[in-house]
């Protein structure tokens, strides 16, 4: 249960990370999972799934952790990102193996079988350790609570984010007076920036890297603009499909004109696009994850939202939260260590911002140091219109509903299927997997409504 090997993205991402953890102070190199305080008498046992620069900056709150409480000894491990993670998450609670703490992305918690597989917060003794349900907003809260419980508490949300290059930018007359992009609120606008930008862009590069043949990212995207257009999924019983093929249509068709019209160009690939961009390419579509990467290159450049095209404020969010695995008997010294390790690290969250994330912990938000921080201060709003996957057991990141919608979007966006064929596929799916039983527990989304 090492911690996995770094590609060339996460290495980047870590080198990041290291910057980061020594711009706040904090050891960048953690003795982690080996670190044993001589005096402690309480162990919490704590699985995560962080790589990378995320890896290295959690890493470093764990040690200021032990260090503030040397009578808690962490033992941290890191499990393999994804599918892998959550399975042996799931073998781990149902063999009452289970850590004292863990990690999950929030969507994923309801179909986690929430009472079986995770236990509940102690929302009381969470409030001891200075965490409570008015400093997070509103919505991301309730997307924690299953069943009237806390059974997630939430670190950050993660979202998609457009970012462009201040310098091509301000060649092609697309700054304002401000430094940032000028405002966009239609897709004509959005097509219009795109065009000036082309003409400012080095030969040889496109004009966005859009990650147009993954699914997961193409998922995302199709949320977030799906969600501007104020399209559902199901009804509140979780009994019928209300997806909406037209206007799922017309973000199906908005995808696919970036390819079309040439500003996003195939031979490149989906994922050149991050390379592209610190080569010179004025825009792309990446998670908030790469602010650390894009500053480690020394790029000129900003970040906001994904583009209001359909006049509603909304950019794809996900968010990473603590989790108590279900454990027989759970209560005693390890369960209030967790509250406590799991409070300390939410409310000491601007340290996690300076990677990317935006804290869901709110004060953290107010203060100084995090409105100097940037880009993260030009797409704080996220917090405000975050669209999210329905609270559905199939949903969640890199979940079932992703792998079995995100072809039918990146056929659209690739050309390979028409939009109005794709949004019809995606709603002939979304009805297959609501009438599905979740694996966890054998219901289907309607009878676990109560719940979700």
């Amino acid at each position: 249960m090492g911690r996995p090997g770094l590609d060339r993205r996460q290495l980047l991402g870590g080198i990041g990370g290291l910057f980061v953890a020594g711009s706040f102070g904090f050891a960048a190199l953690g003795t982690g999972a080996d670190a044993l305080a001589s005096d402690a008498d309480t162990r919490v046992r704590f699985w995560n799934l962080f790589s990378g620069g995320d890896g290295y900056n959690m890493i470093a709150m764990l040690d200021a952790f032990r260090a503030d409480h040397p009578g808690i000894e962490v033992k941290d491990s890191t499990l393999q990102w994804g599918s892998p993670f959550y399975t042996k998450l799931a073998m781990a609670a149902a063999g009452n193996r289970a850590p004292d703490l863990g990690v999950m992305h929030l969507g994923r918690v309801t179909g986690f079988s929430p009472g079986r597989l995770l236990d509940p917060w102690d929302v009381g003794l969470l409030a001891e350790y200075g965490v409570r349900e008015e400093d997070f907003s509103p919505a991301l809260w309730r997307r924690a609570v299953v069943g009237g419980e806390l059974y997630a508490l939430p670190l950050d949300i993660h979202v998609q984010l457009c970012f462009y290059r201040k310098d091509v930018l301000r060649k092609a007359g697309l700054l304002g007076a401000d430094g940032r992009i000028v405002p966009v609120t239609s897709a004509d606008e959005w097509f219009d920036v795109l065009k000036e930008a082309r003409k400012a862009t080095g030969k040889g590069l496109q004009t966005i890297g859009l990650w147009h043949n993954d699914l997961n990212f193409q998922w995302w995207f199709f949320v977030a603009f799906y969600t501007q257009l104020g399209g559902t999924w199901f009804d509140d019983a979780r009994t019928e499909v209300t997806f909406d093929t037209d206007k799922a249509t017309r973000v199906l068709e908005f995808l696919r004109r970036h390819i079309a019209d040439g500003y996003a160009d195939p031979a490149f690939g989906g994922g050149a696009g991050a390379e592209q961009f610190v080569n010179g390419s004025p825009f792309v579509w990446e998670g908030n994850w790469s602010v650390p990467v894009f500053d480690s290159a020394k790029v000129d450049y900003g970040a906001i939202p994904l583009p209001p095209v359909f006049g509603r404020p909304a950019t794809h969010a996900e968010s990473h939260a603590f989790v108590l695995p279900h454990q027989a008997g759970r209560g005693g010294a390890a369960n209030e260590a967790a509250h406590r390790l799991a409070a300390y690290v939410v409310t000491h969250a601007r340290q996690w911002s300076a990677g990317g994330h935006i804290p869901a912990y709110t004060p953290t938000l107010a203060t100084d140091a995090y409105r100097r921080l940037q880009p993260q201060n030009e797409y704080v709003s996220a917090m405000d219109h975050q669209a999210t996957e329905p609270k559905v057991w199939f949903a969640g990141s890199t979940g079932i509903l992703a792998q079995r919608v995100g072809p039918a979007v990146v056929s659209s966006t690739t050309g390979s299927a028409r939009p109005d064929a794709a949004a019809r596929r995606m709603k002939r799916v979304l009805t297959e997997l609501l009438a599905a039983k979740n694996p966890m527990d054998g219901r289907t989304a309607a009878q676990e409504g109560a719940a979700a």
